[in-house]
């Protein structure tokens, strides 16, 4: 189970298709959905403008597409000269899907229709003990905002699921989700899947925010995009040329699990130094805990009786506070570290800072890119997620709706 690409129908006459009348008309059909998906309300007129295809032959392939209940009559347009025409647009109710987002601090959900736009979310606290408490709050959370949506389990057409860690087809598990205790287990994503009652797809998160920052947020039009989602653990994402990269085996991007050697001068205490003591990886110097733990050597503790966490570190920072602002330029330095392996390796054109520490990207921009000019000669342009902590979870949808709309259609005009 991995991300999908965009989905396109095969040709009539392609390799290995053959041709028959009701093969194209199909094809005429969803010719003339994806167009009006894209375009938004058009008339016959102009669809067949667009397509080259006969007025009587789009006529015909909309009066299908109606019946079958996916597109609908969306106004009229009354132009200077000529008959009034009648403007048709996809139906989004047609099918709905579901993106999940599970990180250790927090459970988001969301459904949204065949148009991308979310009908109904949760976003609750992960107070899950257990990988099974974790995963029945997902079904749990999913399953209310799927009846909130006025809409049941058979309604869902597809759901992905973003979390951490890579996902292993074979073992039915993931693979390197060291945030999340007991989260690699086999069958736990089965077990949410049933809970759920629907077809799941399982992906990186990190993958995934990449995905939703590339469609919809700062990554738009980059020819190599990288989002570093920094928040309870570390995740990279690349999109080349609108295509997620993956790597051999799904696990491109993990570069949380980077080994970094014990450096003299490593411990908090101590700036202008990469590395732990004993040696650990750049997950464990550059997370939330990592964060945490920094503050509090440079003096910094929890007041008020408030827990002090990552981002109680980063508002005391924004007011001032000279050892949350040390802990800041300290987290900053282990970031352009990241930055530095991955510019060398990969060249993007573009960095996106994103998850619960990214957002904090007017904290951290500045001296990350200061250190990062002592580290690499190679330096990407870097910039804020315009999409903040939503990304994995408008990530997960958008993946999601690339595999329903075709399910979709091909469900409703096989009823014809």
């Amino acid at each position: 189970m991995s991300p999908h690409q965009p989905t396109s129908r095969p040709a009539a006459g392609a390799p290995g298709v053959p041709w028959n009348r009701q093969r194209l008309r199909s094809n005429n059909e969803w010719l003339l959905l994806e167009l009006l998906r894209t375009g938004g309300g058009t008339s016959r007129a102009q669809l067949a403008r667009d397509t080259g295809l006969s007025k009587p032959t789009v006529s015909a392939a909309l009066a299908d597409l109606e019946q079958a209940g996916l597109v609908r009559e969306a106004g009229w347009v009354s132009p200077e000269r000529g008959r009034t025409a009648v403007l048709y647009e996809v139906d989004p109710t047609a099918g709905h899907v579901l993106g999940v987002d599970i990180g250790r601090a927090r459970l988001r959900v969301a459904v949204a229709d065949l148009a991308g736009t979310v009908v109904a979310r949760r976003d609750v606290a992960n107070r899950g003990r257990t990988a099974d408490a974790v995963a029945d709050a997902v079904v749990a959370a999913a399953r209310e905002a799927t009846a909130e949506a006025g809409l049941g389990a058979a309604d869902i057409v597809h759901a992905v699921i973003g979390t951490p860690g890579v996902w292993d087809e074979e073992r039915r598990g993931v693979r390197y989700a060291t945030s999340l205790p007991g989260w690699g287990r086999p069958g736990l994503f089965d077990r949410i899947g049933e809970g759920l009652g629907t077809a799941v797809t399982v992906a990186n998160d990190a993958n995934l925010a990449a995905l939703g920052e590339y469609t919809l947020g700062a990554g738009r039009g980059s020819r190599m995009f990288a989002y570093l989602l920094v928040g309870t653990g570390l995740g990279l994402g690349v999109v080349k040329d609108g295509e997620l990269l993956l790597g051999a085996h799904g696990a491109l991007g993990e570069i949380g699990l980077v080994p970094l050697p014990a450096l003299a001068g490593g411990q908090p205490g101590v700036e202008g130094a990469v590395g732990g003591p004993g040696g650990t990886t750049l997950e464990q110097e550059a997370a939330a805990d990592a964060v945490v733990r920094a503050a509090r050597e440079f003096g910094l503790e929890g007041s008020g009786g408030r827990q002090l966490t990552a981002k109680r570190v980063f508002e005391l920072a924004r007011a001032g506070d000279a050892a949350a602002l040390r802990a800041v330029h300290w987290e900053a330095e282990r970031l352009a570290y990241a930055v530095a392996v991955l510019s060398a390796v990969l060249d993007p054109d573009l960095l996106v800072l994103g998850g619960g520490i990214g957002s904090s990207a007017d904290l951290l921009l500045e001296p990350l890119e200061q250190a990062l000019g002592r580290f690499s000669l190679m330096r990407p342009t870097l910039a804020p997620s315009l999409l903040g902590e939503e990304a994995v979870l408008l990530g997960a949808v958008s993946t999601a709706l690339e595999t329903a709309r075709p399910e979709v259609f091909e469900r409703r005009t096989a009823q014809l």
